[in-house]
């Protein structure tokens, strides 16, 4: 008698265990739902090295930077986010206003298909003011010498597609040239070789875009 006592006291013991594990996991969950971010902001890719995307592959909801109000709003305009992601990464930069001299330069070195026949890609691309710093004459220069802009170019994508938590997490990244880009600071903090991004995450159809401010110079061989 005394054993059926007892281990009647032991199952209600577990028993009520289990109910208070099962209610701290269900408070735990709850504060977590809760806590989740419904939207991207500047705020949220400050820490975006937690939410890496394995692929690299972003979302229109995933941009962040002021530079990205200066893109076209109207979602049926082929230069819009929505209007990029089912584009190539040369055909969707035609598209876009903020990158007309970009897709000049391309276009004179000759690397328009070889963008757009990548499978996945990153694009660090400079934004018309970037290319005007450079000034007329420099940019005509480098318009008649396909080999050496194409370096220039080549220097500004890497092979392989990150988003901004993966380029976060990565510190350096290697572009096409085979020399390295330096990645610092996040969300609206962050730069590539010290030119800050203005717009990143965009989407297109092969490629992860981040609109910077400068046009990269290569270092010397």
């Amino acid at each position: 008698m005394r054993n059926t006592k007892l281990a009647i006291a032991v199952a209600f013991t577990a028993a009520a265990l289990a109910l208070s594990a099962c209610s701290s996991s269900d408070t735990a969950s709850t504060s977590s739902t809760a806590a989740a971010p419904t939207t991207t902001s500047a705020a949220a890719m400050t820490s975006a090295s937690a939410s890496a995307s394995a692929d690299g592959v972003t979302k229109t909801t995933d941009v962040f930077g002021a530079g990205c109000a200066s893109v076209p709003q109207d979602p049926t305009n082929k230069g819009s986010l929505q209007g990029m992601v089912t584009d190539p990464v040369a055909t969707a930069a035609s598209n876009n206003p903020l990158l007309t001299k970009l897709v000049a330069a391309v276009k004179a070195a000759n690397l328009v298909d070889t963008l757009n026949s990548q499978e996945a890609i990153t694009v660090f691309a400079p934004a018309d003011p970037a290319f005007a710093a450079l000034g007329d004459a420099k940019f005509a220069e480098l318009a008649a010498d396909p080999t050496t802009l194409g370096k220039i170019l080549q220097y500004h994508v890497v092979g392989k597609r990150y988003d901004a938590a993966g380029l976060e997490s990565a510190k350096t990244v290697k572009a096409l040239t085979g020399q390295d880009l330096t990645i610092a600071g996040s969300g609206d903090s962050m730069t590539v070789n010290g030119a800050k991004v203005l717009c990143g995450n965009v989407p297109t159809k092969n490629a992860t875009v981040f609109v910077i401010d400068t046009v990269l110079t290569p270092p010397a061989s």
